[in-house]
């Protein structure tokens, strides 16, 4: 017996090893995507930006700073993609507040909905939820990116979040383009886009959204109307206790309320 153990030992703990040594070379992989690539796209952005401002907008300029635009677009997809294989290999779920979820999304996405003419609001709230942070996160940044793609200039967008008994019902609300009910059922679909107008990206940053909540036990709800905007809502189950977040609101909220609220 003790040479069958041995036997079998051997090519299982490689087998484990193999796998250890994967992950984390796909780890740094993503490492990489994320922050590596990232950089010269930023400085060739930059670049584009300077010449524009110098009076050297000419329409190569505009195509080079639109094809580093989709570049961006499509690295965050593909690291978005990348991370939910990552997170479902040691799925850990834990209360995640929203609050500092939505201030984090508003700062990192105002200059976004500035360029796009786009109002973008927030509003208050001490919900927290069972979840993964960092796929929760993805799946926000999904969404509010979205949105914001799809919301003509002048069009507003509000993120908030609702009681619905056990759960939280998290939104992202336009005031886009809106989605006909014949897309509906392709929504979710990988290589999907809603307008055939917008050809950047790849089309995956739905599909990501959809495998991501499924992946949280989480659900996902659309309702939307032509003309007129949509809502993308996150079911989740509501954490408890509240009473712990309750205390953790700086005493300042008001006015901080006040300042989000304001905006521009």
């Amino acid at each position: 017996m003790g040479n069958l153990h041995e036997g079998l030992c051997g090519p299982i703990c490689r087998g484990e090893k193999n796998l250890r040594e994967a992950h984390e070379f796909y780890s740094v992989l993503l490492g990489m995507a994320g922050h590596d690539l990232r950089q010269p796209l930023q400085v060739i952005q930059l670049t584009y930006d300077r010449l524009g401002r110098d009076g050297l907008e000419t329409e190569q300029v505009r195509r080079g700073r639109r094809a580093v635009q989709r570049l961006r677009e499509q690295l965050d997809q593909l690291v978005g993609a990348m991370r939910i294989y990552e997170q479902a290999a040691s799925m850990n779920l834990a209360p995640v507040r929203l609050q500092p979820l939505f201030e984090a999304l508003y700062r990192d996405h105002r200059e976004l909905a500035l360029r796009h003419g786009v109002e973008m609001r927030i509003c208050e709230t001490d919900a927290a939820v069972v979840s993964n942070p960092v796929l929760l996160d993805g799946v926000m940044r999904n969404l509010l990116q979205n949105a914001i793609k799809y919301t003509p200039p002048g069009g507003r967008i509000l993120l908030g979040a609702r009681r619905r008994g056990a759960n939280v019902r998290i939104d992202i609300c336009d005031t886009g383009i809106g989605i006909a009910p014949d897309q509906m059922p392709r929504v979710f679909e990988a290589f999907s886009r809603l307008d055939t107008a917008h050809t950047e990206g790849l089309g995956l940053g739905l599909y990501v959204v959809r495998r991501a909540v499924g992946l949280l036990g989480h659900r996902i709800e659309v309702r939307s109307t032509v003309g007129s905007g949509s809502r993308f809502s996150v079911l989740a189950l509501k954490a408890a206790p509240l009473h712990a977040v309750h205390t953790e609101v700086r005493p300042d909220s008001a006015e901080r309320k006040a300042k989000l609220a304001s905006g521009f």
